[in-house]
């Protein structure tokens, strides 16, 4: 856990721990990065070997939480530089996650689009029936989107960071493509399962177009996948598995599940008990680093996911109530577990993230 880690050629992390993008919803009201979250993000960088921010967006009507932070144009640059040097400050890789929300946006950001006018079924926006039935994207939509990633590909480059992560999981609009449920398109994108395929793909070969134009060998490029879908129909393990094949295949440098849990078994299927990291390794078969996330709270635990079948191991939830996990865990001292509402600001917690939590009963401990 704690010994270096050749991700790539001329890439090496200090150890195999990373920080799991998480969303801080602490940005300014100019959607610039804040004071509080560049204190945030050096806290907690200290020992790990690689950093994933909170995803960040490049377009109005992307826009997926309260007070995320933009990339959307070059005016940008200096807040996201800030952000950069705050990861890389003792040594972990910085990796910027760029998303668009789809369907799941902010509608008062603008209008929400997908890969088809199909409702989500969750949202973090008022209820279900408030919100409205996404637009079905253009030729045009689809290609302004690909340009977009590329442009913030090239802002992050400019701005530091060490690499980029594609998040293509949790719902959002490049799962929106992935999914039967939500693209029910007869085009050149929808359809068959290698067309549904086809923004992915579309995406890693923009963003590595801005890496060959501004960037140098040693800049990282992730994809971040939802292995399954409870709708009917939905992604189904065998999708992934396919995905997963063919990214395998692609100019990219390490794959990385999103699942609450780094062992579980299908969602679908609950006579199916076969665990899905273990899956998604085998099929990968060494041709990427995979990284396992999901209730990796403790030393055992993060040591059982790597013998199970994870290159790397990112924390998420134990990180945000203690900061210093890497060092207290190799000096065997006490662990926090719950978040201080007397003394936030001790644990390097922006005062709108920590009022975010409390209206989330039952995800964090409180006290």
């Amino acid at each position: 856990m704690f010994n270096e880690f050749k991700l790539k050629e001329n890439v090496i992390l200090k150890n195999r721990i990373v920080v799991a993008p998480m969303t801080t919803w602490s940005g300014n009201d100019d959607l610039t990065i804040s004071n509080e979250e560049i204190e945030y993000y050096k806290y907690r960088s200290d020992d790990v070997g690689m950093f994933i921010t909170a995803c960040t967006f490049f377009q109005p009507n992307g826009q997926g939480f309260e007070n995320q932070f933009y990339a959307g144009t070059d005016n940008y640059i200096d807040s996201l530089k800030k952000l950069a040097d705050a990861i890389k400050f003792n040594g972990a890789k910085g990796i910027l996650q760029i998303f668009h929300a789809g369907r799941k946006a902010d509608p008062s950001k603008g209008v929400l689009i997908s890969a088809s006018s199909v409702k989500p079924t969750s949202t973090s926006y008022g209820t279900l029936e408030s919100l409205p039935v996404p637009k079905e994207m253009t030729e045009e939509e689809i290609n302004e989107i690909i340009e977009g990633f590329y442009l913030t590909t090239v802002r992050a480059i400019k701005a530091g960071f060490d690499g980029i992560e594609i998040h293509g999981a949790n719902t959002y609009l490049l799962q929106q493509f992935f999914s039967p449920h939500s693209n029910k398109r007869s085009d050149q994108w929808g359809g068959s399962l290698e067309n549904r395929m086809k923004l992915i793909l579309e995406v890693i070969n923009s963003v590595n177009k801005a890496k060959k134009e501004f960037g140098k060998e040693e800049f990282i490029i992730g994809y971040r996948f939802s292995p399954e879908e409870i709708e009917e129909p939905g992604i189904t393990i065998e999708d992934t598995l396919a995905l997963v094949d063919t990214l395998s295949e692609q100019d990219i440098d390490y794959l990385h599940i999103s699942l609450k849990d780094y062992n579980a078994t299908s969602s679908r299927d609950e006579n199916d008990k076969r665990i899905i990291g273990k899956l998604i390794s085998e099929k990968i078969n060494g041709r990427k680093p995979l990284i396992g996330v999901g209730s990796i709270t403790t030393k055992e635990k993060a040591e059982d996911a790597i013998n199970l079948c994870y290159d790397l191991v990112a924390l998420g939830r134990i990180l945000l109530t203690e900061p210093k996990w890497v060092h207290k865990i190799k000096n065997n001292e006490e662990i926090t577990d719950y978040i201080d509402l007397k003394n936030p600001k001790e644990q390097y917690l922006p005062e709108k993230m920590v009022k975010k939590i409390e209206g989330i009963p039952g995800w964090i401990n409180l006290k």
